[in-house]
């Protein structure tokens, strides 16, 4: 029988109550500095704050991991009476939050903690954050804990229509997706993330094609497989968002979709309008 192991996440996992049931897992916030203001993501500015400021703003945010200091003391808080740590967290290739953990992890020599770098982001992590929470309450070692968490995001899918590449240019996340900037400014980019970067799949000339293609090639993915779980993302845009999940609902037989609205360090790199899905296969 293990011992206690503790899972933590950062903030841009947005895992919706109705997923985390009991669950406790601690999750550190990113940081989205807007001029001179600087908020912790999700703690200090909330999505409706952050999404009613973002069109009036003269002054684009940008964004910035928690640095190695504020993860030792989030490590120490949460690694109290446990045997170890698996933190999982932001891909590597979007942000240095993996980076930071690591340095931290090197200044704790004393506490066992174990980084895993998800290759994702928004519920492609959070769901990788919920195999490991699974793993660590059915009592399994920590290792197998986190074998857990890196075979869900070896299967992650995450794809999202985006109303305009504007915020990932500006942001410095565009990827692959840079070839689509010359593309005819009505046209929809429909993007996936590919071992952690934000590549280009289609550009599409409406929106609700674009979503519609984007669920074909759900289909494609699964390769007659069925969804283990799903989960649609919106940003400011929750009636849409409730539309794709109704639709996944029926179209690949799940009996719940998961709704999440993704955090403003997120919604600062793709911008309003955006609507996504997460989702990994049955193994």
């Amino acid at each position: 029988m293990s011992g206690k192991i503790v899972i933590v996440t950062d903030s841009t996992a947005n895992i919706p109550e109705a997923a985390l049931g009991d669950f406790d897992i601690p999750v550190i916030p990113l940081w989205l500095i807007w001029g001179d203001d600087r908020f912790r993501d999700s703690v200090d500015i909330d999505p409706p704050t952050f999404y009613g400021r973002l069109p009036e703003s003269k002054v684009f945010p940008t964004t910035s991991q928690p640095s190695a200091g504020e993860f030792i003391d989030f490590f120490q808080e949460a690694g109290q009476g446990a045997d170890a740590i698996v933190g999982v967290f932001i891909s590597s290739k979007l942000s240095g939050t993996v980076a930071s953990a690591l340095a931290a992890k090197i200044q704790l020599p004393d506490l066992d903690v174990r980084v895993v770098d998800s290759l994702s982001t928004s519920m492609g992590l959070g769901f990788a954050v919920l195999e490991a929470a699974r793993a660590a309450a059915a009592g399994k070692p920590v290792d197998d804990i986190v074998a857990a968490a890196e075979k869900a995001c070896d299967g992650m899918n995450v794809m999202f229509a985006v109303d305009t590449l504007e915020y990932l240019y500006r942001g410095g996340r565009i990827g692959g997706a840079k070839r689509l900037l010359g593309t005819a400014l009505n046209l929809k980019p429909l993007l996936y993330l590919e071992d952690g970067r934000i590549e280009a799949l289609a550009s599409v000339r409406t929106k609700r094609k674009a979503v519609a293609r984007m669920l074909d090639v759900a289909e494609e993915n699964l390769a007659g497989k069925q969804m283990a779980e799903a989960a649609v993302l919106d940003v400011d845009c929750p009636d849409e968002g409730a539309a794709v999940a109704e639709t996944i609902r029926e179209r690949f037989g799940l009996p719940v979709v998961y709704q999440t609205q993704v955090s403003p360090v997120i919604g600062a790199h793709v911008g309003p309008g955006t609507v996504g899905v997460c989702f990994y296969p049955q193994s």
